[in-house]
């Protein structure tokens, strides 16, 4: 997802929060933990079938969900649904290939729905289906894509442009599903969208078949990979659509686009830069990972989104983010933020996907520091160097870049900029970028199509660098702490050491005066340093650190 504007006004409501005064709720807690209900079965595959009425602003629909069960079941299992969408009806097929059908009872808990039947009865790692059935007039969307929900909008010719956006929020939002972001059908998805004739609807994945009928155009679209709900997405509006393919590392990747009609010619023009981001990122992060779902940009009436394999796009045809540089050092003009950032996340969070929101700066983290891999393909290093470090501006420290777990949190905006800088660190450390480039390439390898906990990821990055990680990971993931930097120079000789820091910390700190170099391993006892530089030494510029004399 991508980052509200920088300089947007912190809210009391901010405040509070970053104070930790919020109080989560036992709503907070079914939504993000894997309880009862949630335990005992996997989602092997969703069938989603949605019919929009667009006067109502209402839509109607059913899904099927096939389900193994993991362990013991009890007799509820919950499905999640937000107010004010209604769940109809849910129907138990107990065995695949049986002819039975049978009615469960439903019980409501605000967002949450107990499906009361006996399958406790359910053999284990045996396979079932559900159908629900469901209706009302969803959520609108307040602040798109970060307050989110549906967008009912108009195009410039005041035809309706419709989208939904609901990371965080949640995909039950507008399907009924098992909202958790650790449980993705492992074996894809079909959708299917019903919109009044004239509309055209634009779904993840490929369409593999469209009708018309009482009014209706019905498009099917299959998506081949498991896919994370928030990225479970629709758009539709009087879109025109062209085809491209580029030669990737897995052979040939299938480009769509789907731009509104009178965006057609400028839209062209500036997805030319999709080829090179494709290359670039192949190069750093590996082979794409949905070859068989192809990838596709669409207009969005918002700014955008990572839709797996349908990337929202909305920067209104500008360079960087909406016309501005978030990284203050103009590098960030040369390329549309909305394009890269957003695509960055096929690789992560849409292929290595954290297992608990409170984890999401593996998704934000490295994604932001894909954009200085960008930078660096078009301009070169040393100014994709100075993109990432100029990132390290927006960085707040107001809560650790971790969550609390299991209740639906994702905490701070630092998963953006804090994450992109322990990524920048980490290469900076290893001092060696084919080794650095190789481990990248690794985690969406060893991690692919998979949900991950940042443990994992620290553990796959220290062994595939040769570093000692774990203090690092701690100072800059679990505290707010900005490491200080503590130095004086008496005697020709540089005493320095660390403050703030965790245990065990230490950085390899580059220290400077004009012809002399050293490099100084400081922790939190004071060292020394035979030193004839004299007083005014700049120290490295590519750690996050605060220097005091």
């Amino acid at each position: 997802m991508i980052r509200r504007h920088t300089y947007y006004i912190i809210t009391l409501i901010s405040i509070c929060i970053s104070q930790n005064t919020f109080a989560y709720t036992h709503a907070d807690t079914l939504r993000g933990s894997n309880g009862r209900g949630r335990a005992w079965w996997d989602v092997l595959r969703y069938n989603l079938h949605v019919q929009f009425d667009t006067v109502n602003q209402a839509i109607s629909g059913h899904n099927q969900i096939f389900f193994k069960v993991t362990d013991n079941a009890t007799d509820s299992m919950q499905i999640d649904l937000q107010s004010p969408l209604l769940l109809d009806s849910a129907f138990v097929i107990p065995s695949m290939g049986s002819s039975a059908i049978f009615k469960a009872q439903l019980v409501q808990e605000g967002n949450v729905w107990w499906i009361k039947y006996p399958f406790t009865a359910m053999r284990k790692d045996s396979v079932y289906a559900l159908t629900l059935h469901y209706h009302g007039a969803p959520r609108k969307a307040k602040n798109p894509p970060w307050d989110g929900g549906f967008s009912w909008k108009q195009d410039s010719l005041g035809k309706q442009w419709i989208a939904v956006s609901c990371q965080g929020l949640g995909a039950s939002v507008w399907w009924p599903c098992k909202d958790a972001q650790w449980d993705e059908p492992n074996e894809g998805m079909r959708i299917s969208l019903a919109v009044p004739g004239g509309m055209t609807a634009v779904s993840n994945g490929r369409m593999v078949s469209a009708g018309i009928g009482e009014g209706y155009t019905t498009s099917t679209w299959e998506v081949a990979n498991p896919i994370n709900n928030y990225d479970v997405t629709f758009y539709i509006g009087d879109y025109v659509h062209w085809s491209d393919t580029v030669m990737g590392e897995k052979g040939r990747l299938d480009l769509d686009y789907y731009v509104l009609s009178y965006n057609e010619s400028k839209a062209k023009k500036q997805f030319e830069v999709v080829k090179q981001m494709i290359h670039c990122f192949e190069y750093w992060m590996g082979p794409y990972p949905f070859y068989e779902d192809g990838y596709k940009l669409a207009d969005a009436p918002y700014l955008g989104m990572e839709h797996q394999s349908a990337i929202a796009y909305g920067n209104n045809y500008k360079m960087g983010y909406k016309g501005h540089d978030r990284s203050l050092t103009g590098f960030g003009l040369e390329w549309d933020y909305i394009i890269i950032h957003e695509s960055g996340h096929e690789w992560f969070g849409n292929n290595v996907t954290a297992r608990d929101m409170a984890d999401n700066w593996i998704h934000e983290g490295i994604t932001s520091y894909s954009e200085s891999l960008f930078t660096e393909r078009l301009l070169g290093k040393e100014k994709g160097m100075q993109y990432s470090r100029g990132l390290w501006h927006n960085i707040r420290n107001d809560k650790p870049v971790i969550a609390p777990y299991g209740v639906n949190e994702e905490g701070t905006g630092d998963i953006y900029e804090k994450g992109a800088a322990i990524m920048h660190m980490i290469r900076v450390m290893t001092n060696n970028d084919d080794k650095f480039r190789t481990m990248l390439r690794g985690l969406g390898k060893e991690f692919y199509h998979a949900v991950v906990t940042t443990e994992q990821v620290e553990q796959y990055i220290s062994k595939n660098t040769g570093l000692n990680l774990k203090a690092f990971f701690d100072q800059y993931l679990r505290t707010i702490d900005i490491p200080r930097l503590e130095y004086f120079v008496k005697n020709n000789e540089l005493n320095y050491r660390f403050e703030n820091v965790v245990t065990g910390f230490s950085l390899p700190i580059t220290a400077t005066a004009g012809e002399k170099k050293t490099t100084l391993k400081p922790t939190t006892e004071w060292q020394k340093t035979k030193w004839d530089g004299g007083y005014n030494i700049d120290f490295s510029n590519d750690f996050l650190i605060k220097v005091k004399k």
